[in-house]
């Protein structure tokens, strides 16, 4: 399966949709995935919006549990790469990334207390 790396830059805001949620291997027996070092597989729902386009939905795998990721925050997912996969006649593109983490959110702007004073 080849990788194809994506340039999340382009990408416009991507904010959570879907709170982490471990990926199961089976359906029937509830276990969970892991990766080679035993660390569990998460899945991510991610919003993506680039400008003047409609909001798509995308999942996004990546190992280990993404700390401070919930709903509806703005999040920044790095190694982003794109799968494509076929079984039988289903195809479709997969998604894996080192990382997501939330964009911590802006200072609040200083206020000033606008009481005048000055030479």
């Amino acid at each position: 399966m080849q990788s194809i790396p994506v340039d999340t830059t382009r990408l416009g805001v991507l904010r959570c949709a879907v709170a982490p949620e471990p990926k199961l291997a089976s359906f029937e027996t509830k276990e969970v995935k892991k990766d080679r070092d035993g660390n569990t597989i998460y899945t991510v729902a991610v919003m993506v919006r680039q400008e003047a386009r409609r909001v798509s939905v995308i999942e996004i795998a990546v190992a280990g549990e993404p700390v401070g990721v919930l709903e509806g925050v703005e999040v920044k997912v790095t190694g982003l790469e794109a799968f494509s996969w076929a079984m039988g006649d289903r195809h479709g593109i997969s998604f894996r990334a080192a990382a997501i983490t939330p964009v911590p959110a802006p200072a609040p702007a200083s206020a000033s207390s606008g009481k005048g004073g000055g030479a």
